[in-house]
């Protein structure tokens, strides 16, 4: 082989390595835009292309959309997972398709306390309260959510004119 292919060579697969390189990043980066990372119990907002007509949630136990005016998504995490968003145009054509990754609130203000296999979730900003958590025993959970579902009826009850 000669000196001369040897030089044209080594340019030759620093630019090959570059361009797969490139390829590389540019693919990783349209998976992270194609995904929504959301914590349970809250909303995210997402702007929808024009002329879509139907939104499709893969599982609504992890996460629920409401289609607003304007071409706007509300996205609110609703369990722990993974799972799939589309968006149709009126022909059923796919106009958009992300992942929506669901995860745990991750504030430093929730101390889980358990016992032995039972675990119970609190806020703690600034007193610790009870707060209502996916993956608590159940006698707690129920307990936890029975105390708020009626605390609001009691929040709507008292809201009506006399």
């Amino acid at each position: 082989m000669s000196a001369l292919s040897r030089i044209y060579r080594r340019p030759f697969c620093l630019w090959v390595a570059a361009v797969v390189a490139a390829q590389i990043h540019v693919a990783g980066a349209a998976r992270a835009d194609d995904t929504v990372n959301i914590s349970v119990d809250q909303a995210e907002i997402i702007n929808l292309p024009d002329r879509v007509a139907t939104i499709i949630i893969g599982n609504p136990l992890i996460a629920d959309a409401t289609l607003q005016t304007g071409g706007v998504l509300v996205l609110t995490g609703k369990g722990y997972g993974s799972t799939n968003l589309l968006a149709l145009d009126r022909t059923g054509r796919v106009l958009m398709s992300k992942t929506v990754e669901v995860r745990g609130a991750g504030t430093d203000d929730i101390v889980v306390v358990y016992k032995g296999v039972e675990r119970e979730s609190y806020s703690c900003r600034p007193n610790c309260e009870r707060r209502i958590t996916l993956g608590d025993s159940p006698a707690y959970f129920n307990a936890t959510i029975s105390q708020s579902g009626a605390r609001n009826g009691q929040a709507q009850g008292s809201g009506t004119a006399r």
